[in-house]
């Protein structure tokens, strides 16, 4: 572990931690993200309009050839919002484990899984949004409005609005980002240890060179999505 991520470890489980400390040795290293960081503006927002509880929505997994697709919903609490929140694909594997601990500590965080028949049956957009609407239903209070990352919206009970890349703009989308992202990559690895060979925790199930010679090799096991093509090609059904 770097000095940066025991610093960030820090972060995330103190409550007494300077930020401003924080931010000043990331300049001082060069290390300052100039990138816009997703901020509490557009939930507050609403909160102050109409009230809440809001949540934030969003998935892991749509484009890999194996796994299930994970979605997950997150309302936060906004006097206790864990510190360094980002979307999952700007933090480090230590910085996922560390706040998806502190959401799961602080939040109310529901989670839908689709598995591999749902998402071959139903396509990967209707899995995916299966997904979603499984993890809106398992919080524990019902949201007056769910913020849900990308294009489209699964049919909720509640009020729903898309936004684009929402879990770089929003505090509870990459909440559920980190959420959706670290259950499922430990659903991975958990995968690679029943079937060892095709690199599963290291891959979680994209389309690495590693995974298809691993297809090539060993063939298509039961976790792989038949429904899309690089497996299609594994299994003869199409061609290239």
């Amino acid at each position: 572990m770097t000095y940066l991520n025991a610093l960030f470890l820090l972060a995330v489980r103190s409550r007494c931690f300077d930020i401003g400390l924080f931010t000043r040795t990331l300049s001082a290293m060069g290390k300052t993200d100039s990138k816009p960081r997703p901020t509490f503006e557009l939930e507050l927002t609403e909160i102050d309009l109409l009230g809440g509880p809001i949540a934030g929505v969003d998935e892991a997994g749509r484009g890999p050839w194996a796994g299930p697709v994970v979605a997950a919903a997150v309302i936060l609490s906004p006097n206790n919002i864990p510190t360094g929140l980002n979307d999952s694909k700007a933090l480090d594997p230590y910085q996922r484990a560390a706040l998806y601990d502190a959401i799961k500590d602080t939040a109310d965080v529901g989670v839908g899984i689709a598995d591999v028949d749902r998402i071959d049956r139903d396509n990967i957009l209707h899995a995916t949004l299966w997904a979603m609407r499984e993890a809106v239903a398992k919080l524990d209070a019902p949201p007056r409005l769910a913020l849900v990352d990308g294009n489209k919206l699964p049919m909720l009970t509640c009020e729903a609005r898309a936004i684009i890349k929402g879990d770089a703009k929003c505090f509870s989308i990459a909440a559920a980002s980190i959420i959706a992202k670290v259950t499922r990559d430990r659903m991975m690895a958990e995968l690679a240890r029943e079937c060892p060979g095709y690199g599963f925790e290291r891959h979680k199930g994209y389309g690495t060179p590693e995974h298809k010679t691993a297809l090539d090799r060993l063939g298509v096991t039961n976790h792989h999505r038949r429904s899309f093509k690089p497996v299609q090609l594994a299994l003869g059904l199409v061609r290239a």
